[in-house]
């Protein structure tokens, strides 16, 4: 028949402890010599330096072989985006409604607009920027040839922006019925929008419903264009004064003053009827303006 296993009491549990620690019988270190102690841990020193080392190595292969100045792969943008300002998103939908009687209610669009074109002071613009650009054809740089080992941009200023820039009629025209709004593409690194240099791409925008609302339609610069001078982009490293070029288009509201509009980008690689990317080469809004 089994015995019963003898309780210990606490003071024999921390003796074996101790034993544990040293054991001056067998001169073991926590079960193991001194000598053993150093052989393992050389072991682990020796294993931890090899990881370490094979570790930093592939990391230093795979920042050798990246580009710093665009990433590798680029097969998800295959055509850029648009998106319109004042940037009043909602949810679903882009909403820009004013109250034209209302100060407060104008004065917040016109003060998103101030504030988005900001970088695109002229002065500013002209100072930092490369002044002999030619209008019309393609600014492909194959060297750093600017300060700091980047390359030049473009200048894009706010005056070119005209009656939507600012300048002229600080409100945008959200005091009355004639608003601005502005039209940017946004950034692909070494996109050129077209195949020919004697068709740069350029904003149309069409009334999709409310067409008796809208008596008229402007573009600044003239007939929308955005000069391929401004193509192709080669990444903020690169380019780190560059700014995109934008389009202003005023409308004139009539009647109920209430439309929606949708601006497209167009040029013959800029696609603009994928559904499950509605700002794909255009932007969908509503704009409204209510006394």
């Amino acid at each position: 028949m089994a015995t019963l296993k003898e309780k210990r009491t606490c003071g024999q549990r921390c003796e074996d402890f101790g034993r544990f620690i040293w054991n001056s019988d067998n001169g073991t270190l926590m079960g193991r010599t001194p000598e053993k102690w150093v052989y393992i841990s050389l072991y682990y020193v020796a294993f931890y330096v090899v990881m370490t080392s094979l570790f930093s190595l592939a990391i230093y292969v795979l920042m050798y072989t990246l580009c710093p100045y665009a990433p590798d792969y680029q097969d998800r943008l295959k055509s850029p985006g648009v998106m319109v300002w004042p940037d009043t998103y909602g949810e679903e939908v882009i909403d820009i409604s004013y109250n034209t009687s209302d100060k407060k209610s104008w004065m917040k669009m016109s003060t998103i607009l101030h504030d988005f074109l900001k970088p695109y002071n002229d002065t500013k613009q002209l100072e930092c920027n490369k002044h002999n650009c030619t209008k019309g054809k393609y600014f492909i740089q194959k060297t750093f040839s600017a300060p700091d080992h980047t390359k030049w941009a473009c200048p894009f200023t706010q005056s070119m922006l005209g009656a939507c820039s600012g300048l002229e009629d600080p409100t945008f025209g959200y005091n009355c019925s004639m608003p601005c709004v502005i039209i940017k593409m946004n950034r692909v690194i070494d996109f050129f929008p077209t195949n020919q240099t004697d068709l740069p791409p350029y904003v149309n925008c069409t009334i999709l419903e409310g067409h008796n609302n809208v008596a008229k339609i402007e573009y600044f610069p003239e007939r929308g264009i955005m000069d391929l001078s401004y193509f192709p982009y080669y990444g903020n490293l690169a380019q780190p004064t560059y700014v995109n070029p934008l389009v202003g288009v005023r409308f004139s509201l009539v009647g109920e003053k209430h439309a929606k509009i949708q601006c497209r980008v167009v040029a013959d690689k800029i696609s603009y009827e994928n559904y499950y990317d509605p700002y794909e080469g255009k932007v969908t809004f509503y704009l409204k303006a209510v006394k």
